[in-house]
């Protein structure tokens, strides 16, 4: 399983650059796998290019950016140069957002979103394979050509319905999760993305689960902080629906929290469902929780 980091805002950092670049900078020179951008204050993208300026080796994705608010062709544009900044090394994340983001803060229309992201992901997926696409339908008409920068970029969708899971491992690479247990990972996530990849004849697709982590002597603490750290998120419909399906709460009651054989079996497990990367979500009760965190699961790579 290979391990990463969300080193932007998802779990309450302030929304500014040079803790994202220390924290990406940490992920990568302790081993660890990936490191994730949310877009949220910041934009996703130019984060990643400023963290990939400044990074060598680890893997950078968004996590994820929304495509209501750009244009399949400006989301192609931005990902090439992305990569350019990357050096080869980003993926791209992206998602539907949230109805109420979408109708009351975008002012733009949430009407059959999975069918808008079939019809953006068979416009950005062979542009960023490198080929040329001529597409219309009552979303968009287009006809792109490839990029001479010649990057090729993997796409993971984050996806939590049957249709959405479907068309991750249709024509995507993958999913990114957030709010989802393992046995909804194992029974519901999973079947959904290889469906979409059969149909296709495509190989497994890569899995990103998210989840809070604290490696702790203090559980009960560290949970009571999770709830507050991650309270929002059990209000968001998409993901109440997948912690009802799990028969939790909240986030916290998913959270990775204990001492080092806990965590480890709970990874086991994850791993053994057909999650492929785990997404270490930080946050602590005193200083120092991160980095003893992060050494654990940089110890964890496989």
């Amino acid at each position: 399983m290979r391990i990463g980091m969300m080193v932007g805002e998802g779990s309450g950092a302030a929304p500014e650059l040079k803790g994202l670049i220390e924290r990406g900078r940490a992920a990568e020179e302790i081993g660890l796998d990936n490191a994730r951008i949310a877009n949220i204050h910041l934009d996703g993208m130019t984060a990643a290019a400023a963290l990939g300026v400044n990074t060598k080796r680890i893997e950078i994705g968004t996590a994820v950016m929304p495509t209501f608010t750009r244009h399949p062709a400006a989301m192609v544009q931005q990902t090439l140069s992305t990569q350019l900044a990357c050096e080869g090394r980003f993926t791209l994340g992206i998602g539907l957002a949230h109805k109420f983001m979408v109708e009351n803060a975008w002012g733009l229309s949430y009407d059959k979103p999975a069918r808008h992201m079939r019809s953006y992901l068979q416009i950005i997926a062979p542009v960023l394979r490198g080929e040329p696409v001529q597409h219309a339908d009552e979303h968009y008409t287009v006809n792109l050509q490839p990029s001479p920068i010649g990057e090729k970029t993997s796409i993971l969708v984050a996806a939590l319905g049957p249709a959405m899971l479907r068309l991750a491992g249709e024509l995507a690479d993958g999913t990114i999760t957030w709010a989802t247990g393992l046995k909804t990972l194992d029974q519901h996530v999973l079947p959904g993305l290889e469906e979409g990849a059969n149909r296709v004849g495509k190989s497994r697709p890569r899995v990103v689960a998210g989840f809070p982590v604290m490696l702790t002597n203090k559980p009960d603490e560290a949970r009571a902080l999770a709830a507050e750290t991650f309270a929002v998120y059990a209000q968001i419909p998409s993901y109440r629906a997948m912690l009802d399906r799990e028969g939790a709460k909240c986030v916290e009651d998913l959270a990775l929290v204990g001492d080092e054989t806990l965590i480890r079996t709970e990874m086991n497990s994850l791993e053994s469902a057909g999650v492929t990367d785990l997404c270490y979500f930080p946050f602590e009760l005193q200083p120092g929780d991160m980095k003893r965190t992060m050494d654990f699961l940089a110890s964890l790579r496989s």
